[in-house]
């Protein structure tokens, strides 16, 4: 997987950014190669070693065909809700599926979140992992189609109205 300054790509838990540049630096008397990613969100700047990009997570948005899987994902809302296990069991395997960079498991953590929220008021910590995988999901996907954020905030909250 190579990228090329210009494209933008999908850091796990960071969400979308742009390729800056590809930088050469030495570090104790080697060189390695950089990726420059600005995320977008944030105007966070990453530094990625180009060899270890695949090792972290790193990889190119969701393929504009493949956005339909999003969907599904959010309107199966037949999927068991966590709600069984404690907030600290489910803030693990939540935190575990964000990291793992994975658009859909991402859209999953927001599901289940959002379904949970239909039966009880979701604690300050639930609510912010609702927030980062909303974010997550909605700037990839809003990059994937070409539309705006506020389009598919709108589907997205759309989903769980009915």
């Amino acid at each position: 997987m190579l990228f090329s300054v210009g494209d933008k790509a999908v850091y796990p838990a960071q969400g979308v950014g742009i390729i800056e540049a590809i930088e050469t630096k030495e570090f104790s008397g080697e060189v390695h190669d950089f990726y420059v990613l600005r995320i977008c969100d944030s105007d966070m700047t990453i530094m990625v070693p180009t060899a270890n990009a695949k090792q972290v997570g790193m990889r190119s948005l969701v393929d504009k065909d493949n956005v339909q899987q999003v969907y599904d994902i959010l309107q199966n809302t037949d999927a068991l809700v966590g709600t069984l296990s404690s907030w600290s069991r489910r803030q693990r395997e939540y935190t575990e599926k964000i990291k793992s960079g994975n658009l859909l498991e991402v859209a999953a953590v927001l599901r289940e979140l959002y379904l949970i929220a239909v039966n009880k008021e979701l604690s300050y910590g639930e609510k912010k992992v609702l927030e980062l995988a909303r974010r997550l999901v909605v700037k990839e996907v809003a990059f994937a189609e070409g539309v705006e954020e506020d389009q598919i905030c709108s589907r997205v909250e759309g989903v769980f109205q009915n």
